[in-house]
């Protein structure tokens, strides 16, 4: 557009003098014209060709005299018309001057297209040569990726608390971080000097051999150990020798209401630093709904992905905070996280204790037991009873069995799982000692050596050697 008006400007001045001209001849033929009509003579002259030219000089000096408003009046309409032409062409230039140095950014908008110009035109210069203003920087409207992205948000304010928890056999490698997995879960730092909240299942259930190795954020590793354990919360910390680290904020579970946004965070399938988003189910979902006895819990219910490796995870609202702990799940869309007023009460607990044990460290090993591997259940006499009952456990029950205690579950690469022990047996004697509970059976584990078990297997009795690892 500044090429466009450059360009009639510099027509206007071309036009201005071409009209000038031509109105000068215009009337110097008007005024030749004018004397031979009105001179017969001149004009029997030229129609005879036969003139004096003294003669027509003559003629033509009288005309002038008689008609004085002729020449001067020509001459004077000339003279005004090009002044008129420069004094207009100057207050458009200033105008013009003005209007480019308030809106020059114009040329920056619109583009100026020289090629098909049939002359070279350049751009306007500044007369106090002064550099061009460069256009008013204008802060472009925030994106819809920007204002609505409050999950990102949300995880990014927790992830880097968040801590890869696996659990490996160290008999089964020459190194540590080269033993088989046994299994891993989830974690998040709750306090600068190393203290990481988990799930109790997640630690819990594996050889004495194994080690903990926890992955922090950054991708380093150092090795855990277990502080405490509450079984009947499922909560469980770990500790680990590393010093400034960034506890995770811990929110208040029952401010929650249903339908809030929630993050679970974790490494389900061994696959660190996932996220997935959902909304809350239910605030206060009873532990008896759910089949699960012996738990007085409220479960926080959400539809946000919780899968195995998810577990001890934290679950954190809109402004980061951990409002639960991952912990288990029933069916696509069904989870289930532990609140988190009942973990602050964990660790509050765990701190007391560690502070009474710091003041009296004598008394630390005393009730300390050694790791057999094990799930029991006690044969009372009425399981007895209801067991013999069945026509296939007749094989396995001998009529004298009075006492013992039934091995429900072994955990693979366990003392009891290396000495031969399977499932379904049932232990009568150790060391020569009736075995009536699973009491007796700790009372043995407290001491040291080895344990000499006498074994029911399929209605036979075997002799079995453990070794518990301390």
């Amino acid at each position: 557009m500044v090429c466009c008006i450059s360009v009639c400007l510099k027509f206007f001045y071309y036009f201005a003098g071409l009209w000038s001209c031509s109105l000068w001849s215009r009337e110097k033929r008007r005024l030749a014209k004018q004397l031979l009509l009105s001179n017969p003579v001149l004009v029997r002259c030229a129609a005879s060709q036969v003139v004096n030219h003294s003669e027509v000089l003559q003629r033509q000096k009288d005309f002038t005299k008689s008609n004085p408003h002729s020449e001067s009046g020509t001459f004077l309409y000339s003279i005004v018309g090009f002044g008129a032409g420069l004094i207009l062409g100057a207050i458009v230039k200033s105008h013009y001057n003005e209007w480019s140095r308030t809106k020059r950014y114009l040329t920056s908008v619109l583009p100026c297209v020289a090629a098909a110009s049939p002359f070279t035109f350049t751009a306007s210069v500044d007369h106090n040569n002064n550099e061009p203003e460069p256009p008013p920087k204008q802060e472009s409207p925030l994106s819809k990726r920007i204002t609505h992205n409050f999950i990102a948000d949300a995880v990014e304010k927790a992830s880097d608390k968040v801590v890869y928890i696996d659990i490996k056999d160290a008999r089964r490698g020459s190194y540590v971080k080269f033993g088989q997995t046994l299994s891993n879960g989830s974690g998040f730092i709750v306090s600068e000097d190393g203290l990481i909240l988990t799930n109790a299942h997640v630690v819990t259930n594996r050889p004495r051999s194994s080690t903990i190795l926890v992955r922090l954020h950054d991708g380093s590793e150092c090795d855990g150990v277990v502080e405490d354990i509450d079984a009947v919360s499922d909560l469980a910390l770990i500790r680990v020798k590393r010093c400034s680290l960034s506890p995770a904020p811990l929110g208040k579970s029952s401010d929650l209401r249903p339908g809030e946004f929630v993050a679970a965070l974790g490494s389900p399938l061994s696959l660190c630093n996932t996220v997935t988003a959902g909304v809350v189910s239910s605030v206060g979902r009873p532990s008896k709904e759910l089949g699960l006895r012996g738990r007085d819990i409220h479960y926080i219910q959400t539809d946000a992905a919780i899968t195995f490796g998810n577990s001890g995870g934290p679950l954190i609202n809109m402004d980061g905070e951990v409002i639960g702990i991952n912990s288990m799940t029933v069916t696509s869309g069904i989870s289930f996280a532990i609140p988190i007023d009942y973990a602050k009460e964990f660790i509050a607990k765990a701190e007391k204790k560690r502070a009474e044990l710091a003041k009296y460290p004598e008394a630390q090993g005393s009730d300390r037991r050694r790791y057999l591997g094990i799930t029991m259940l006690t044969l009372t006499p009425s399981i007895m009873q209801e067991l013999q009952s069945r026509g296939n456990m007749t094989n396995r029950f001998p009529p004298d069995l009075t006492h013992g205690i039934l091995v429900w579950k072994i955990v693979v690469g366990s003392p009891a799982y290396q000495a031969g022990l399977q499932p379904g047996d049932i232990i009568t004697h150790i060391n020569n000692h009736d075995i009536n509970s699973s009491r007796d059976v700790y009372k043995f584990l407290e001491g040291r050596g080895e344990l000499s078990m006498t074994v029911v297997r399929n209605g036979q009795r075997y002799f079995v050697v453990v070794v518990p690892e301390e």
